[in-house]
């Protein structure tokens, strides 16, 4: 596939496929003139790119992780990633948890209602933020 069809399949201007062929993440196998040539493949490895970005990898990150001898991956970043997104869930839970609070808390005010002070003290404490605190705080 020459790089005018890999970027109308995958919808990527041909700019950007220039950019991750230069950043290593994927290959051109050749050239058709001046248009690079990719093999089919490049259309799965564009997807686990776009899968890649949307957990929150970093084009840097994917380029340590993808091993483009052996078509491996490294499951130790995987672990690492799928903690921090843990990490992530657990405090969007407890911002919404406390939206959902102080839209039905039946307090006059939000800063009248204890629950809703203690969720915004601890969400206050600096930005490392313990999901645990925030927990804790949604459940007093």
């Amino acid at each position: 596939m020459d790089i005018a069809e890999v970027a109308k399949a995958s919808g990527l201007p041909a700019s950007t496929l220039r950019y991750y062929e230069e950043k290593g993440l994927i290959q051109a196998c050749g050239r058709s003139g001046l248009r690079r040539q990719f093999s089919d493949s490049v259309l799965e490895r564009l997807a686990l790119i776009s899968l890649g970005g949307a957990v929150g990898f970093s084009l840097d990150e994917m380029v340590r992780m993808f091993s483009t001898d052996a078509g491996s991956i490294d499951r130790g970043l995987l672990v690492a990633k799928a903690d921090e997104l843990d990490r992530r869930i657990n405090e969007l839970v407890a911002m919404r948890d406390g939206l959902r609070h102080a839209a039905e808390c039946r307090a006059a005010s939000h800063f009248e209602c204890p629950k809703f002070l203690r969720i915004l003290k601890v969400a206050g404490r600096g930005r490392s933020r313990s999901p645990n605190k925030l927990k804790a705080a949604r459940k007093a």
